[in-house]
């Protein structure tokens, strides 16, 4: 049975008082609109730690994004090698860089702030590299156009459906975004984004997550479920066998 509002509620009231003890993240860096949408290509489906590195080396080893543009492949991939999937991750980098460049002429786009959300949103979308990506989208929404949007990449996807906070039968990420946005607060977003994030690299991994860690666990059906296998099973090895 589908969870209730109320029920929802208190499943996350419950994730932002009970995770922050254990995880309270910095605020998030103030960046321009493009360097966002770099860094929500770096972010996706992997942990802050690992796209700060990533964001971080890219500034480090590169002068500017025009020479991050005019690099190869390889040698982007090599400066966020520690992200999953670092070489199709590199292309998208290059591939916007490349667009942007023979767009503007420059590497700038904070004229989109000038254009409202909607309009700004669906700029970004038609770049190669970002089309038909949700959640880089919806990334640079929130963190640089002040919109109320929940990018939702697959572990963040995998954490909610697996605490009811959404229904599995639901696919479309478009539908799913305003279905959580309905329920956060436009302050709480970013937080809500790193609290999840945390949940998944920590606890709710895909395969045999580690449930009975979780803080959560009595709020999460997944995790209630997995816990009552547990000690069916440990109740099954502790019986004498038959003679």
């Amino acid at each position: 049975m589908p969870a209730t509002t109320n029920n929802k509620q208190r499943v996350l009231t419950h994730l932002f008082t009970t995770i922050k003890k254990r995880y309270d993240p910095p605020e998030p860096a103030a960046l321009p609109v493009l360097e966002q949408i770099i860094y929500a290509i770096c972010r996706e489906g992997t942990t802050r730690e690992l796209a700060d590195r990533a964001y971080r080396n890219l500034q480090e080893r590169f002068f500017d994004w025009n020479e991050v543009r005019v690099s190869s492949i390889r040698e982007v991939e090599e400066a966020i090698a520690d992200l999953p999937h670092a070489e199709a991750r590199a292309q998208k980098l290059i591939a916007l860089l490349q667009e942007v460049f023979e767009t503007t002429f420059s590497f700038d786009l904070e004229l989109l702030h000038k254009k409202g959300l909607k309009q700004a949103a669906k700029h970004i979308s038609k770049y190669e590299a970002v089309k038909g990506n949700d959640y880089v989208v919806a990334w640079v929404m929130q963190r640089a156009l002040a919109g109320h949007a929940i990018p939702l990449d697959l572990p963040t996807l995998r954490v909610l459906r697996r605490l009811g906070l959404l229904e599995n039968e639901q696919e479309d990420l478009e539908a799913l975004r305003g279905s959580i946005e309905h329920l956060i607060p436009k302050a709480r977003g970013p937080l809500f984004n790193e609290i999840i994030s945390f949940l998944a690299n920590e606890y709710c991994w895909e395969d045999e997550p580690n449930c009975s860690a979780c803080a959560l666990c009595s709020d999460c059906p997944h995790g209630r479920e997995a816990s009552s296998r547990e000690a069916v099973g440990a109740e099954r090895s502790g019986r004498p066998k038959p003679r």
